[in-house]
């Protein structure tokens, strides 16, 4: 039995389908099942309700061999502890009750670096994993960069101003990943039983960029010129606060900018084994390009 949450989210998604010929048994937890497609639901056991719920969690181990487990998004959470070591608390109690035997959950890039305590999400997102290792599970923290498909966020800009921005500079040079190359390898995590103990899968896309690099690739594929322009942390995080995120994690996004900006995403070298397929061009071409044109 795999366990899957955020079976409707961007990753989670990607996971499910992976998963569906595998033959075997799936369990999702979602709060509302319409979310997900009728076609997939069929064969599925869905527990509905959070999976930051104690009595959902609770119900939903039952009999798992394995979980995928990633933290929603909470905007408003009081703090960045609050929105993933809070959240997860649940599920390592039920972890350890059930006797899960293996968890596999996206992570970020950025242990052992000096920024690490200083990082925002990052930071709560490593204080997770120790919160999962701790329960004694067998342990794989997919260590992941930003995500070619944020920029999926600044689809209006590019399309109307011809621009994209971040705080970070233009010239800084980082590695970024398709979400289809981390559920992939979440899936085959998930169905590989051989592996035991507590360990990180970093995932680096093929090729380290900058954004200057990025959008002169965006002007290629879209057919106009793109442009990437740098904007102050300031500015930055006042951007989250007036959609409605809380101080706490509008300082979070910040801090974890701040930290990428610094090197935070650079601690791990390159080698075939951490070097996912899809490139910026081909993600650009098959994801980016439809949705500027619609």
């Amino acid at each position: 039995m795999i366990v899957i949450t955020t079976p409707a989210g961007q990753i989670g998604s990607q996971v499910l389908r992976n998963l569906l010929d595998s033959g075997e048994e799936l369990r999702v937890i979602v709060r509302d099942p319409s979310d997900i497609p009728a076609g997939v639901q069929k064969g599925l056991d869905i527990v509905e309700g959070s999976h930051g719920d104690a009595a959902v969690v609770d119900k939903a181990f039952s009999g798992a061999d394995a979980v995928f487990w990633l933290t929603p998004p909470d905007p408003r959470a009081s703090s960045v502890e609050a929105a993933f070591v809070g959240f997860t608390r649940p599920a390592a109690e039920a972890f350890s009750k059930h006797g899960v035997g293996r968890v596999v959950a996206v992570s970020a890039l950025g242990r052992g670096t000096p920024w690490a305590s200083r990082a925002g999400y990052v930071t709560g997102s490593l204080a997770m994993d120790d919160l999962i290792a701790s329960t004694g599970v067998a342990y794989r923290a997919l260590t992941n960069p930003s995500f070619m498909d944020n920029t999926i966020r600044q689809v209006p800009s590019i399309k109307n101003q011809g621009m994209f921005f971040s705080p970070i500079a233009g010239d800084r040079k980082l590695p970024t990943v398709a979400t289809r190359d981390i559920a992939a390898a979440a899936a085959r995590l998930l169905l590989d039983p051989s592996w035991s103990g507590v360990g990180e899968v970093p995932s680096l896309g093929p090729e380290d960029l900058s954004f200057n690099d990025m959008a002169q690739i965006m002007s290629e594929v879209l057919g106009k010129e793109v442009r990437f322009q740098q904007n102050t942390f300031e500015a930055y995080k006042e951007r989250f606060v007036s959609f409605g995120m809380s101080d706490a994690m509008a300082q979070g996004m910040t801090d974890m900018a701040w930290a990428k900006n610094e090197g935070l995403d650079n601690g791990v070298p390159r080698t075939p084994e951490n070097s996912t397929p899809t490139s910026f061009r081909q993600w650009s071409e098959e994801v980016l390009k439809p949705a500027v044109a619609s």
